[in-house]
């Protein structure tokens, strides 16, 4: 089994450095068949740009033409990362914490998802509440604290004052819903719709009793998924009612109406239909942020709907896209390294955010040598592992690849135009509020590339290794 140790990383990454020196472009690379993770391989420097030729590869940035402005990157903290991540050493832990949250030595996450009760990556089922509290009386988070919240807390503390924080129900408690019971899909009764909409307010204030600020929720995970673990069925017109006539007023009533309520948390595929369905109605669309969005339409060896992103972001422009959630797939320990993982982070988050996404959120932050746990044997990847028999981090090319977006685009930034000559490459950029501009490039190709890289009257020439991504900084 090929593993790559945390020590290793930490070496290479405390190398890297923004360099801000006039008219040049710092080069970051990472690489399938080479030691390049996350490497500065050097600086470059711009000159006078020459008319393109058709036969050369070139990418071409526009930093007058702007779009959306980015909230950040980050991952869950779900009840299966805080029960590894309390497996470890301590000193495993900080390095977890310096891995994904520290700024300089680390790919600096700023956002945060979790799970509202039980979802498939906790130990088991639970809820908040007693059977067949109707008032709530109850309520208590008691479950969370032992594992989940001391977690969060630390990588709030890390991420400071940038920190997003937001949470998604996977299902509401067994007798609010037609099935009786948290898992296999099932409804929400109409008769619980006003207890279930003040449950998410009752979560907020405690979570926020405990000091942890939250940004916002989605409505529900996967709305039109019946899983064999927690789940609920929304149709897109009763989410929009839930949310017209329960939810938004139950959020005023509570004084958190400045929390961000997002719809939809599902797959691209059918995020067209959702959005027409709830934007059109504008007292549904009063109470709501934005539309959240997974990637698992691939499941059944699709292509990825980039397109319909582009179109509900044109129909609907004052709503916002946010990536909630996505993973790899079917675990298995013997493809730790596998790099077509790593690709489909880059190759989605590249055109989500060309589409007009706003923030970026990949699922478990932390699992462990199984992909779990997880109750009902789901077992995934996520970018880090532990190897919890013998207090091992191991580090898969995803988590790179991630950061070359988290590390240098900061929230705040804002995407600026860009285009590629030929789909070999891909590529987005943004400029940071410091001024700085940030170029992501992905070579999809089996061979390595030459291309040059034309920001308005200057250009630079650069190399990308077969299957390789880059980020210049500049």
């Amino acid at each position: 089994m090929n593993k790559i140790i945390i020590t290793v990383f930490v070496l290479s990454l405390g190398t890297l450095g923004i360099a801000q020196k006039q008219g040049t472009a710092s080069v970051y690379t990472t690489a399938e068949n080479t030691e390049l993770r996350l490497t500065r391989v050097g600086d470059v420097a711009f000159g006078l740009a020459e008319q393109p030729v058709e036969s050369a590869i070139s990418i071409f940035v526009n930093p007058n033409k702007q779009f959306q402005t980015h909230l950040g990157i980050g991952g869950a903290i779900t009840d299966a990362s805080a029960e590894v991540f309390a497996k470890l050493s301590s000193t495993n832990q900080q390095k977890l914490l310096e891995l994904y949250f520290d700024k300089k030595n680390g790919i600096g996450y700023n956002v945060i998802r979790t799970n509202i009760h039980s979802c498939d990556f906790s130990s088991g089922s639970y809820t908040y509440v007693s059977n067949e509290d109707k008032k709530l009386s109850t309520f208590d988070i008691s479950h969370d604290l032992e594992y989940r919240v001391p977690m969060i807390r630390l990588a709030q503390s890390r991420i400071g004052e940038d920190f997003m924080f937001y949470a998604s129900p996977w299902s509401p408690p067994p007798f609010m819903k037609t099935n009786n019971h948290m898992l296999q899909g099932g409804s929400l009764k109409p008769e619980f719709y006003s207890s279930w909409a003040l449950y998410y307010t009752k979560f907020i204030q405690a979570y926020e009793k405990q000091d942890i600020p939250v940004w916002g929720i989605t409505v529900q995970n996967e709305p039109m998924a019946k899983q064999t673990w927690e789940s609920c069925i929304y149709t897109a017109e009763e989410e929009r009612d839930f949310v017209k006539n329960h939810l938004g007023p139950t959020m005023k009533q509570q004084g958190l109406g400045d929390k961000k309520i997002v719809v939809w948390d599902h797959n691209r595929d059918l995020i067209s239909h959702r959005a027409m369905t709830i934007f059109e109605d504008p007292e549904a669309a009063k109470y709501i942020w934005g539309i959240g969005f997974h990637w698992y339409e691939t499941w059944a060896g699709g292509l990825p709907m980039f397109d319909n992103l582009s179109n509900v972001k044109e129909a609907y422009p004052e709503m916002n896209l946010i990536f909630t959630e996505g993973c790899a797939e079917r675990f298995d320990p013997e493809k730790y390294q596998f790099w077509p993982n790593a690709e489909r982070y880059g190759r989605s988050i590249i055109n989500d955010f060309n589409a007009g996404t706003v923030a970026w959120t990949d699922w478990n932050i932390l699992l462990d040598e199984r992909g779990g746990p997880n109750h009902v044997g789901n077992f995934c990847f996520a970018p880090i592992h532990a190897d919890t028999r013998s207090d091992e981090l191991i580090i898969t090319p995803i988590y790179y690849y991630l950061g070359h977006f988290s590390r240098f685009i900061r929230p705040g930034a804002t995407r600026v135009s860009t285009a590629a000559s030929r789909s070999h490459l891909l590529s987005t950029s943004f400029e940071n509020e410091d001024g700085s501009l940030v170029t992501v490039v992905m070579n999809q190709s089996d061979t390595d590339i030459d291309y040059q890289l034309y920001v308005m009257d200057q250009a630079v020439r650069l190399a990308i290794p077969a299957h390789g991504i880059q980020t210049i900084v500049y």
